[in-house]
């Protein structure tokens, strides 16, 4: 290296130094320090919604979901605080529930957070504390701390895999950081890093058992964020040595995995920096998936960077719907013919009415984008984050907050799936799941979703998603900035960006031009500008900004037809409908009385015509079209068929979300299409 070099180096290193003095230490995920992260974190509550759908959302997280959830994880019916209280001395009776719950607790604590960072109510602050004293009385000396196992003295702490005891761990340790992020408190902070501790004195040491452990990997982000939370690069290393075992030991059944799937199920047949395929239970993979970029964002491992760009590649561009849902399949097989569950099955092979879709899948397959969008800085991440949110997120939840679905087909129809054969799907959803790991995360996503709305770019910031808010935040460099967002987004597709503070030099702003968002405008003060505009990119514009400049994005609102890959053969000949990021689907409560879904077509040249309606499914704009309904048939499994007689008829579509809220229904989201 010559002295050129030598002094390049020193001062990128000053340079970096100096940013990360400034940079945000409070967000969600903290990569202040992460020097190979091109978008950093705001720091959590810097941005609030003010007004539209996110605002409104939020406003039903903050009365509705979370009060509700804290009655059913806080009571007799989830069992999360009362495993813990019994784990503690401080009530009798046995462990209830699956051994999982303990992480769903934590989950809601950080939900609970989330929005106390938002609201300021000290009395949610001193609850959750009053919960964390709980935890802490159930701890164990030793810093051990899952209550299934504490309270079932026939099982060994690490004895066996499917206990979920590394879920639970990485849950533990993401909701103690966020909690010492938003109140600057050690209380759990301390049981965490305490946890930490031990699972770093039996996992670092190489070991044929605790290699193969690890396969819910939560841990492995929990544990980065601890690290950047603490600077003990101790975590780090743990981090990566889990990311390290998957596929180093031979595939086959040992006692620590005895009864559970091995192999692509719990992806280690094949090592991480090796993979081209996505396979396996969804959640598991995308949860390790999140947390190997975690790593990467702080070690700059190209290898693994790149097999986490070819990952997420396979699962957007062959494995998702068009809801931004993943996991196809409830039973199946992976291409090297194991067996999974609740996963991922081959390329383009895209069910509807069996579509699995857990919503911690697609929740998990938005965090994967959020971390994905902060290492490359590119927009096609946010793309599919928002496509995520907008569809097969909020499809978990209903508009009133208090009842769920785990599964997110693109299709029900009546008779088709035996429910009582079934432990996760339902006609319906559900005030409870006795399977309770969705409901407290999606809250939680609800929740900080304000927080993934901006980013901090190297010298400015970035709009990753649109939506009336405030936001009150530093730059890299340490100067204040203050941004008004005002906008009915997704409905309309204008959105209106005030400057109210800056400072008096140039830096950039990154807007994301989605890539359905053909034909968008930027005007500044009214007046177009010179940058590029290019759908599935940033649009940056970079000058001296300041206090009072409006920027305008103006994004086509175009109600528009999708089809599928020629070999998606669920989808062939048929099309869903999509306006801006949201997919639409037709419902039976909008069919004719006694209609079939499965005899309902549309018209290739039918007039789509969006309208907004404020006092429907809490206030959503829906489409009206011309539809087909097929004269009912014989059930025959084959019949000879002659030219179809169709009736047409008006009929409305509505956001997929907001499908099952009037009753049990038959729902679509593809429809056969006759072109004319």
């Amino acid at each position: 290296m010559n002295n050129f070099q030598i002094y390049k180096s020193i001062i990128i290193c000053c340079f970096l130094f100096i940013q990360s003095s400034f940079a945000q230490q409070k967000g969600i995920i903290n990569n202040a320090n992460s020097n190979f992260v091109k978008l950093k974190s705001i720091d959590i509550g810097d941005c609030k919604w003010t007004e539209g759908f996110w605002a409104d959302k939020f406003k039903v997280c903050e009365e509705s979901m979370l009060p509700y959830m804290g009655e059913v994880l806080c009571g007799d019916v989830g069992h999360g605080l009362n495993n813990f209280k019994r784990a503690a001395g401080l009530q009798e009776g046995p462990h209830k529930g699956f051994g999982w719950h303990d992480g769903d607790f934590y989950k809601y604590l950080e939900a609970c957070m989330y929005v106390y960072a938002q609201n300021g109510d000290k009395n949610l602050l001193n609850d959750v504390d009053s919960y964390i004293a709980i935890i802490g009385k159930a701890q164990l000396e030793d810093g051990y701390l899952q209550t299934q196992i504490q309270l079932n003295d026939s099982k060994n702490p690490y004895e066996n895999r499917r206990n979920h005891e590394m879920y639970n761990s990485g849950h533990l340790l993401t909701s103690a950081c966020v909690h010492n992020r938003i109140t600057g408190q050690r209380n759990f902070l301390d049981i965490a890093i305490k946890h930490a501790n031990l699972l770093y004195t039996i996992f670092m040491p190489e070991d044929d058992h605790y290699g193969r452990f690890g396969f819910n990997q939560t841990q492995i982000m929990g544990l980065v964020e601890l690290y950047r939370t603490t600077k003990d690069k101790r975590y780090l290393k743990l981090a990566e040595k889990f990311i390290n075992n998957r596929g180093k030991y031979k595939v086959e059944e040992t006692p620590g995995t005895k009864g559970y799937p091995i192999g692509d199920m719990v992806q280690e047949r094949t090592p991480l920096r090796k993979s081209e395929e996505a396979v396996g239970h969804a959640v598991l993979a995308l949860y390790y998936y999140a947390g190997a970029a975690d790593v990467a964002s702080e070690t700059g491992e190209q290898a693994l960077i790149e097999a986490l760009d070819r990952l997420w590649e396979n699962v957007t561009e062959k494995k998702m719907y068009v809801t931004g849902a993943v996991g196809q399949a409830h039973y199946g097989r992976s291409t090297n013919k194991d067996k999974i569950e609740e996963g991922f099955i081959d390329e383009y092979m895209m069910p509807n009415t069996t579509a699995y879709n857990e919503t911690c899948a697609n929740i998990c397959n938005s965090m994967f984008s959020y971390r994905m969008l902060g290492l490359k800085g590119q927009s096609k991440y946010g793309d599919i984050m928002e496509l995520v949110l907008y569809n097969s997120a909020l499809s978990g939840i209903s508009i009133e907050g208090k009842d769920y679905y785990y599964s997110n087909p693109l299709r029900k129809v009546e008779g088709a799936i035996n429910y009582k054969k079934m432990n996760t799907e339902f006609p319906v959803r559900q005030p409870y799941l006795e399977c309770f790991c969705c409901p407290p995360n999606l809250v939680r996503t609800i929740a900080k979703v304000s927080g993934w709305a901006y980013s901090l770019s190297s010298n400015g910031i970035a709009v990753n998603l649109y939506g009336g808010n405030a936001l009150e935040t530093k730059l890299l460099d340490g100067s204040k900035i203050k941004l008004k967002q005002e906008t009915q987004y997704p409905w309309e597709g204008s959105v209106k960006i005030t400057v109210d503070d800056c400072k008096n030099k140039p830096f950039e702003m990154l807007f994301r031009i989605p890539r359905w968002a053909e034909g968008t405008k930027i005007l500044v003060n009214g007046k177009n500008t010179e940058t590029e505009i290019k759908p599935g990119n940033f649009a940056k514009i970079e000058r001296t900004w300041k206090k009072g400049d409006v920027i305008r994005i103006e994004m086509p609102m175009e109600v528009t037809f999708v089809e599928g890959h020629p070999r998606i053969e669920e989808a062939r000949n048929q099309i869903a409908v999509k306006r801006g990021p949201v997919v639409y689907c037709v419902e039976s409560p909008d069919l004719p009385e006694k209609s079939e879904i499965l005899n309902v077509y549309i018209k290739g040249d039918t007039r789509l015509e969006s309208e907004y309606k404020p006092n429907f499914l809490g206030g959503v704009s829906t489409i009206s079209a011309d539809l087909l309904l097929r004269k009912n048939e014989e059930k025959d499994m084959y019949r000879t068929v002659s030219k179809p007689v169709f009736e047409t008829f008006k009929s409305q579509l509505v956001p997929y979300f907001t499908w099952s809220n009037r009753g049990e229904s038959e729902m679509t989201v593809f429809l056969p299409i006759i072109w004319n």
